[in-house]
């Protein structure tokens, strides 16, 4: 049986998972960050964390359904991190589609994919020969195949992503305004703290809104819980 305050976050040594590890945790969550080295293991462990030492690259659909076992949401926000459209391939689109079939095994019920702000579009616009693509081809696939699942999640599309602490605010666009907005305004008119993409897993874990939604969002002036409800 899951229990309802425990999350498992893959990719619990990313920028992001770091974040909203602390504040899930603080909200109450029990948290398991799923992590690829064991020298890991002591950054994860500070933010109230416990580590789980498991390479989702190479970690088959049954290594995931006992990682997730009694877990009540995974939230993913693993990444091959570009330069290699093989491996890109291999985590964002493979692995990923394995954890959601983990998850649906596992009777996990919600979750939380942090993707990008175009994932739903950009696939119909960039020449494939772009070395972006392999990665927007991958999010694309991945999101998709999410949604045709009988999990409750929830995509979150952030902008550009920077270093800036959390403002709480944002501002919520469709996947064809954050197209427009990225090529008239460039990085800066979309920019989204990881502090904030943070903010938004932990309220939408804590509120259970944007169930079998996707979300995308930049930097604004709503205080989340009113963006997204």
């Amino acid at each position: 049986m899951a229990d309802q305050r425990k999350v498992v976050i893959i990719g619990g040594h990313g920028k992001i998972a770091l974040l909203a590890a602390p504040k899930l945790v603080d909200a109450g969550f029990t948290v398991e960050s799923i992590i690829r080295k064991p020298e890991q293991r002591s950054e994860v462990e500070a933010t109230g964390a416990s580590a789980v030492v498991l390479d989702v690259e190479h970690a088959t659909t049954d290594e995931l359904q006992d990682a997730f076992a009694g877990a009540w949401a995974v939230v993913f926000s693993a990444g091959a991190g570009g330069g290699n459209p093989a491996r890109t391939k291999a985590v964002d689109q493979e692995a990923a589609i394995r954890s959601m079939e983990a998850a649906g095994a596992a009777g996990v019920r919600r979750y939380v994919m942090v993707s990008y702000a175009r994932s739903e579009v950009d696939i119909h616009h960039l020449d494939p020969q772009s070395s972006f693509y392999p990665y927007a081809a991958a999010k694309h696939q991945a999101d998709n195949y999410l949604r045709h699942t009988e999990l409750d999640y929830t995509i979150l599309g952030p902008g550009t992503l920077t270093t800036e602490p959390a403002s709480g605010k944002i501002t919520v666009v469709d996947a064809e305004a954050a197209a427009r907005a990225s090529s008239a305004g460039g990085a800066e008119a979309v920019a989204t703290s990881r502090g904030n993409v943070a903010e938004v897993i932990a309220h939408v874990l804590t509120t259970d809104a944007a169930r079998r939604r996707t979300v995308n969002f930049f930097d604004g002036e709503t205080p989340i819980a009113e963006a997204i409800r």
